[in-house]
């Protein structure tokens, strides 16, 4: 990576991106992302096709699932993403992908609503969109009130609220699980100590757990009538060393 294509992008979101991946680097944050890549794994087995896309506002943490051809990582200027490009403006064409993950996109992006849109707007009719947000009603949806780090800028969107998008995007909700019961640590030993909560927690199912997923079907045309989403203006695709993909190719 080289400090020269970042510079043409928005300042402010990749100050927000580069703070964010730290802080999913730290002790917390790969509590969080362990207990999410395990719940992922196992919705992931029940999809086929040939192409996943994931973004994520952090580094590595690829997505290997087993029935789905290829997985692309994109998003942000991080280790691990194949394709970087700004959130609004994702360079791949319109129904391209089987299942697309937005893994914590919404709880930091400077325009959620945008980067859903994208985000649905790339999933062919009959495929999946899967949404992991942080919890507000868990105690790491408190906890982010007292951080002094860029979880602080956690938007902590209610999932009953990120359905309500996803409706209106043409989506139909299937199902909703929550995630990482144990509090956010900084020792290893306490989350040892506290990690009957986590078998309590996906056998009950509580809406308490630290993270939410949601996976959303989008309805096939003629289902239901979609009203046509107003879409803000496309940002620029970074100017990185990555094979070239445009819309116009993307649909041949």
């Amino acid at each position: 990576m080289t400090d020269e294509p970042c510079a043409e992008a928005n300042a402010a979101w990749l100050a927000l991106m580069s703070e964010t991946s730290d802080w999913f680097g730290s002790f917390p944050g790969r509590q969080l992302l362990e207990h999410e890549q395990h719940v992922l794994a196992q919705e992931l087995e029940r999809f086929f096709g040939s192409y996943l896309v994931h973004y994520g506002p952090f580094a590595d943490a690829t997505i290997e699932p087993q029935k789905l051809k290829r997985s692309v990582r994109l998003g942000p200027p991080l280790p691990g993403v194949e394709i970087v490009c700004e959130e609004q403006s994702w360079p791949i064409g319109e129904h391209a992908a089987d299942v697309v993950v937005v893994q914590h996109g919404l709880d930091f992006s400077l325009s959620p609503h945008a980067l859903l849109r994208e985000a649905a707007r790339s999933v062919r009719p009959g495929g999946h969109l899967l949404i992991v947000g942080v919890n507000p009603w868990s105690a790491w949806g408190a906890s982010h009130l007292l951080s002094r780090k860029v979880f602080r800028q956690a938007r902590c969107i209610r999932p009953a609220r990120v359905s309500d998008w996803l409706n209106l995007l043409g989506f139909a909700l299937e199902k909703r699980r929550y995630g990482c019961y144990c509090p956010p640590l900084s020792s290893s030993q306490w989350q040892a100590r506290l990690s009957g909560l986590e078998t309590i927690g996906q056998r009950l199912q509580a809406p308490a757990g630290g993270f939410y997923l949601l996976v959303a079907r989008k309805l096939m045309v003629g289902l239901r009538p979609l009203r046509e989403q107003r879409r803000e203006p496309m940002g620029q695709l970074l100017p990185m060393p990555v094979a070239k993909v445009s819309r116009r190719d993307a649909k041949h």
